[in-house]
């Protein structure tokens, strides 16, 4: 992979048209439009600053293992240990980001297809599609790296050109717009709760969300030319660009609400698609709304992607249950073909309680920010417990290394306890947040594993980054 392919994957795995527009129906309940438009810019912010200490450690360490290999080079002590919990956390964050990723397209998919033919926004539909787009992801991804590469390369394009034309479309088709006030300050809560506060600060899970999966860039770095330099660089420029589309594309949107009620209320249960319909026409519309849904379906393949590469890594090294099944590379395409229909599987089944808790969609994009973001945050922990003693890459923050990684570590600590709690009120089976159940069920799980057997045998990441370990691999690969 180029550099330009490195930075391509973590932006269409960001996807501005599908993190932004899958949680733009809560966005609207939850805080509604003030929260939407200026959460994104200051989420955004606190955002770079965990991407750019992540950077910093992947040009000292730019392995497909990512976190989790960074977590055992860092440690002062008990390698193993941190190095473990970090890929738990990581392998549950990668599972949940794709598993909302391919759930939002299903989303938007049973929308057009509801439009269109009369294919109804049902449950039960929408988790047939979200299996269906999860076995296509699946099937793409085993053909082979540079089939991958290429379409990221289009993804880049396809949502750059997809904002604008989006934007442009409802900047001048519908026949009014809404004011200036009603989009940076007017504030909606459909929650059940009293608290403003709360409501205001439960609303910046769209924006979290959206500003995820950016650690594909160092899960890609044994695949990508100058991995030390390009790693980081696909970090930190896929979170700034996103960040200046994706708000151009926000208020875009919330400028062209003909009916907010309406929207919310619509029969295809994605407000976006109904507020495209009403700002610019049935046929339009629908236009816009097949762009989305070819971003979404970009990004559910990038996501497949980087997670069977973590998969990959983590059980190279004797991670997983099965790991020598996961291990396994395919002859014919040289990709991590079980690590894939892991990541797919797995994925599926995450998304599966929609059937029964319609609150379900939300749960995952939560269980994506917090198992990611622990991940993304203990290196940067390990990192400034080493002080001096860090050798950094050829790409360094140097004296800023310090309040950076502070800050990040702040702010995730901040979202990991704020996206476990109720995002409804009454709390019942149906509107539950089974977040902290399923990140407790993970962290459980892996807490068992590691002290009943994992601890005498788990050594930690056993390739150690060199570039002479680094070429054995590529030799290996190219005797396959």
């Amino acid at each position: 992979m180029s550099g330009f392919s490195n930075f391509a994957v973590s932006f269409t795995i960001i996807s501005i048209l599908s993190g932004c527009l899958t949680l733009y129906g809560f966005g609207m309940n939850t805080g509604g439009p003030v929260m939407i438009v200026w959460g994104w810019p200051f989420v955004g912010l606190m955002t770079l600053f965990v991407g750019l200490a992540m950077a910093e450690v992947c040009s000292s360490y730019p392995t497909a293992g990512g976190l989790y290999y960074w977590a055992a080079k860092l440690a002062p002590s008990n390698g193993p240990a941190w190095s473990w919990f970090t890929g738990w956390f990581n392998f549950l964050g990668q599972v949940a980001v794709t598993a909302g990723i391919d759930f939002g397209a299903a989303f938007f998919l049973n929308a057009f297809l509801d439009l269109q033919f009369g294919f109804s926004a049902t449950p039960g539909h929408t988790i047939l599609l979200f299996g269906l787009i999860l076995l296509v992801h699946g099937l793409l991804n085993s053909f082979g790296v540079r089939l991958v590469a290429r379409l990221n390369d289009i993804s880049v394009w396809w949502h750059i050109v997809g904002v604008l034309f989006i934007v442009g479309a409802l900047a001048i088709a519908p026949d009014h717009h809404q004011s200036a006030s009603f989009v940076f300050g007017h504030f909606v809560n459909n929650t059940g709760w009293s608290s403003t506060f709360y409501v205001a600060i439960l609303g910046l899970l769209l924006a979290q969300y959206t500003f995820t999966g950016y650690d594909a860039s160092a899960h890609m770095t044994e695949e990508t030319h100058d991995a030390a330099r390009s790693g980081p660089r696909g970090i930190v420029m896929s979170i700034l660009v996103s960040l200046a589309a994706g708000w151009v594309l926000l208020i875009g949107l919330t400028f062209a609400i003909q009916s907010y009620d309406g929207a919310l209320d619509s029969s295809t249960g994605v407000p976006p698609a109904q507020i495209f319909i009403d700002a610019a026409g049935v046929v339009l519309g629908k236009i816009l709304l097949l762009v989305v849904i070819g971003a979404q379906l970009f990004c559910g393949m990038s996501s497949v992607t980087a997670n069977s590469r973590m998969i990959y890594a983590f059980s190279r090294d004797g991670a997983l249950p099965g790991s020598r099944f996961w291990h396994r590379i395919n002859h014919r395409t040289r990709t991590p073909t079980n690590a894939i229909w892991l990541a797919a599987g797995g994925a599926f089944v995450l998304g599966l309680p929609y059937l029964w808790n319609a609150t379900a969609y939300a749960a995952v994009t939560s269980i994506a920010v917090i198992g990611l973001y622990i991940a993304y945050v203990l290196p940067t922990l390990l990192r400034l417990l080493q002080g001096d003693r860090f050798q950094p890459g050829p790409w360094t923050l140097g004296r800023w290394s310090k309040p950076i990684g502070i800050i990040a570590i702040v702010w995730v600590a901040f979202i990991t306890i704020l996206f476990m709690l109720p995002q409804v009120s009454p709390v019942s089976g149906s509107t539950f947040n089974y977040t902290p159940i399923a990140v407790l069920v993970v962290l459980g799980f892996a807490a068992i594993y590691w002290f009943a057997s994992a601890r005498h045998w788990f050594t930690g990441p056993k390739v150690q980054g060199t570039e002479e370990e680094l070429a054995a691999i590529e030799r290996d690969l190219e005797s396959i």
